[in-house]
């Protein structure tokens, strides 16, 4: 059941419990004052037989009228509408009406008088509830479609950020070892694959996150020389858990971008681990300056999977985010799904 369904369920249940209370109302005050079952009883009964009617013709505005009528402008018809409801519904009451009785004439008349006016309340009520709940789930809808628009921007900013990076190196490589070039387009192209044809939805299986990320490593392994260490640790309990789409991945290639030096030693230390409904990515590598003739990209990385982040788990995450006295650039994103 989608949530629109459930606020929807919801708003009329909450409408029901206040449209009952109103007609139960008379009869709880007069069992609280009097304390005797028989008088709440008939106080009851006497309410059931005027309010009846409100609750009734409250819905019918509130789910049909409303809608039907009122939002396309056909306010001659919604009037004759409501006039023709209340006519339907207090039948019973407009029939005591003709009895010969003048004293039970007035008292119904005054009575009918006042339940007029009491539907004609209920009417503007129903109206004005509709349009302000209206108003607010188009904004909603607004705001949603937003965030959507937003989320795609950003994902789509991650493909380009992604090549380039992975281009860059494989054109650092291909100054050293040929053969290795060739095997890492045949990687990239690999990578390129799930990149754009298996992350075109809101979630995918974590599996084949760690396992592009997997890829990802291995790739960028061909770069490294002997004084660069490299450790990865992967655990997903569950096969069936799912997560938004390359989440993590700039930030793998934020460590290899700023982590390897071939001049001097350097560390890097990626992991990522599920259990139960939490998952942790940690991202340890070495503080090396970014050389000033890299190309290797403009920082968006880290901005792009913050903001991904507040959007797609707002108040379910935390972003760890220092520099140790080791001088290890350290990353840590603990996620609630």
């Amino acid at each position: 059941m989608s949530k629109v369904k459930i606020k929807d369920i919801w708003l009329f249940l909450a409408q029901v419990v206040v449209l009952s209370l109103v007609v139960l109302s008379p009869g709880l005050i007069s069992f609280v004052t009097s304390n005797d079952a028989a008088v709440a009883w008939e106080s009851l009964r006497i309410s059931a037989y005027w309010l009846a009617p409100v609750p009734v013709v409250y819905l019918l505005n509130f789910y049909l009228c409303v809608p039907l009528l009122w939002y396309r402008h056909h306010y001659c018809m919604f009037v004759f509408t409501n006039i023709l409801l209340i006519a339907v519904f207090n039948i019973h009451l407009i029939r005591l009406l003709t009895v010969n009785d003048n004293n039970l004439s007035v008292s119904y008349r005054a009575g009918f008088s006042s339940m007029l006016m009491l539907i004609l309340l209920v009417n503007l009520m129903a109206i004005f509830i509709a349009l302000v709940v209206r108003h607010m789930m188009r904004q909603s809808e607004k705001k949603q479609k937003e965030v959507e628009a937003e989320l795609a921007w950003l994902k789509n900013q991650i493909n380009p950020h992604f090549l380039f990076n992975t281009l860059n190196n494989i054109s650092s490589l291909a100054q050293i070892d040929g053969d290795e070039t060739q095997e890492a387009i045949m990687q990239l192209s690999d990578l390129l694959r799930y990149a754009m044809y298996e992350t075109n939805k809101p979630e995918v299986p974590l599996e084949g996150e760690v396992e592009f990320m997997r890829n990802y490593i291995d790739l960028m392994k061909l770069r490294c020389n002997e004084m660069t260490k490299i450790s990865e640790t992967f655990r997903v309990d569950n096969d069936k858990t799912v997560i938004a789409p390359l989440l993590f991945i700039s930030l793998v290639e934020n460590a290899f971008k700023h982590g390897m030096d071939s001049n001097a030693p350097a560390t890097i230390d990626i992991s990522l681990t599920q259990k139960d409904s939490t998952i942790v990515f940690t991202c340890d590598n070495t503080n090396n300056p970014k050389p000033s003739k890299d190309r290797s990209g403009s920082g968006i990385g880290l901005e792009n999977t913050r903001r991904r982040l507040n959007l797609l788990y707002p108040n379910r995450y935390q972003w760890e985010q220092t520099i140790t006295s080791e001088n290890i650039y350290h990353v840590k994103i603990t996620i609630q799904i």
